[in-house]
């Protein structure tokens, strides 16, 4: 009996950067009407694959099945037009332009748009009736949130005729929340017939939603197994080639003295809305402090505030002395030079400038050392690069090239590069956001490790994450924030995700019974009674 036909084939597919060989004779087949996982660690080839079935890139050696036929596909439109679309991991939209202009640019009927953004509308509400992907066609995409945007891009691609969709690291951007709507919405496609190809790194996110696994390691495909009939370990085993440790092994905190005081901390954005609330922690030298929340209920501004962007009312103080929060000295170099160092949460707008190499911006913040200044006007940028190379070679960046472009490194080599330059300057305080968002496998078990590294040698860590998994296992304490307020402290092995998650929805009262639709219920009226307040 013949195989079925596959939706995707790929066979002996090849591709090389100079020197770097990103893909080696992969040959992978995804059948139609499921949802196949490709996992890896950062530069394992996966997207440099997709990006090939997208005609991104032209592989050079290998051929391309769609539905059984060979297929050329020399470009992304030829793609589209073999039914083919691909959301990426850092979204594909024009942020001034509506969600209905997004959707129809690059597919006008003619150069008059009036009937294009006609037939688009009916077809957006159509789609998103038969999907469930409700969204506001006149909305602009600056304005509206990370997971409606995801939406459009998939509605985009639907758009397009597509009948296969590719998602690179879907929920790297996401909350939980969104991430479990994102998931219901793959499955209604999955229903509907159409093929979705997952890449992601989150091993619960394969295990949950996946029917089949293929596995990548180096530029090699090095296993396609039945998901039903593997586990975790075994994923992440394959993944790296070693046993890795999926939680983190950490001794009983020492703690210090204080290091950070904060009391009373507000914030008002510029429209006018109270972001922090009267804010009160403290966190002693040799203790992570973990903060958890839904993103958007103050976290960001807090990083701000004590990174030195924006300013604030209340009372700082760090080992002790004061810190000026009403902006004549409250810039990130002189929190630098007080013992500060800031892991941001998007490390593409906050942490690096795409732009420039790896050995620039491994200096960008501390660019005033003396060890890197030749005189007033002249760095030494020798030093720097071999500074970078130190680095690179202690935190496994890949490649270990100072001279490439942090663009063209993945985005968890990218997190490891900022994670060393801060990290390394071996900080009073570290302020880490979303630490191993968008990270492989590999890379989370090494990045936590250096976290609590920091932590055993006496630092003080603040730690802010959507990750409940990840709050829980690194921290010492957590605190929850929701609405520009904390809810609540508690101890990890004195609490679950339930309690955290109630605390959360800001729900304080945890010792109640609450249903899902109750919860749900509360959260909903908490929001609209923020948004009034807006």
């Amino acid at each position: 009996m013949a195989d079925p036909v596959a939706a995707i084939e790929l066979k002996g597919i090849s591709k090389a950067f100079g020197p770097v060989q990103a893909n080696k004779d992969i040959s992978i087949r995804v059948m139609p009407g499921t949802i196949h996982g490709i996992i890896g660690e950062n530069g394992a080839g996966k997207s440099t694959l997709m990006s090939i079935l997208y005609g991104f890139y032209k592989a050079d050696e290998g051929e391309i099945f769609i539905n059984g036929k060979r297929t050329e596909i020399p470009d992304s439109q030829a793609a589209i037009g073999a039914g083919i679309g691909m959301v990426f991991q850092h979204f594909k939209l024009v942020e001034n332009f509506t969600v209905l202009e997004n959707i129809v640019l690059g597919a006008e009927d003619s150069a008059m748009l009036r009937p294009s953004l006609a037939r688009a509308r009916r077809e957006l509400k159509a789609l998103a009736d038969e999907y469930e992907l409700s969204v506001d066609p006149d909305a602009v995409i600056q304005e509206i949130g990370v997971g409606m945007q995801q939406r459009v891009e998939i509605l985009k691609a639907l758009y397009r005729g597509c009948d296969i969709l590719i998602l690179d690291e879907p929920t790297g951007v996401l909350t939980p929340a969104e991430a479990d709507q994102l998931f219901r919405i793959l499955n209604r496609l999955k229903d509907e017939g159409k093929t979705i190809i997952l890449i992601t790194h989150k091993l619960r996110e394969i295990m949950d939603i996946t029917e089949r696994v293929s596995v990548m390691r180096r530029g090699e495909m090095v296993a396609t197994v039945s998901t039903a009939e593997t586990s975790p370990p075994e994923l992440a085993e394959l993944m790296v080639g070693r046993k890795v440790l999926l939680r983190v092994e950490k001794k009983p905190a020492k703690l210090g003295d204080k290091t950070l005081e904060v009391r009373g901390l507000r914030v008002v954005d510029d429209q006018g809305v109270e972001r922090l609330r009267g804010i009160d922690f403290d966190i002693r030298a040799g203790e992570i402090l973990g903060l958890a929340g839904v993103a958007g209920n103050g976290q960001s501004e807090l990083l701000e505030v004590l990174g030195g962007y924006r300013i604030a009312t209340g009372e700082v103080l760090l080992n002790g002395k004061p810190i000026d929060l009403t902006g004549s000295r409250s810039d990130g170099q002189s929190r630098r030079a007080r013992g500060i160092a800031h892991v941001p949460e998007d490390r593409q707008a906050e942490g690096l400038i795409m732009d420039y190499t790896a050995w620039e911006n491994t200096a960008f913040g501390y660019h005033h050392d003396h060890k890197y200044q030749a005189n007033a006007l002249f760095m030494k940028n020798a030093a720097i690069r071999a500074d970078c190379e130190a680095k690179m070679k202690k935190f496994d960046v890949r490649p270990p090239d100072p001279m490439l472009l942090a663009k063209n490194f993945s985005g968890g080599n990218q997190q490891k590069i900022v994670v060393a330059r801060e990290i390394e300057r071996d900080p009073d305080l570290l302020l880490v956001g979303q630490p191993t968002r968008g990270v492989d496998i590999g890379a989370i078990e090494f990045i936590h490790q250096q976290i609590v590294a920091l932590r055993d040698r006496g630092k003080a860590i603040l730690l802010v994450s959507v990750e409940l998994d990840e709050i829980m296992s690194l921290s010492d304490r957590i605190a929850v924030m929701f609405d520009g307020k904390i809810m609540g402290e508690r101890k990890p092995g004195e609490t679950d995700a339930r309690e955290l998650g109630l605390l959360m929805a800001g729900i304080t009262d945890t010792t109640l019974p609450h249903s899902a639709a109750e919860v749900e219920a509360q959260l909903a009226e908490r929001h609209g009674a923020a948004g009034k307040e807006v």
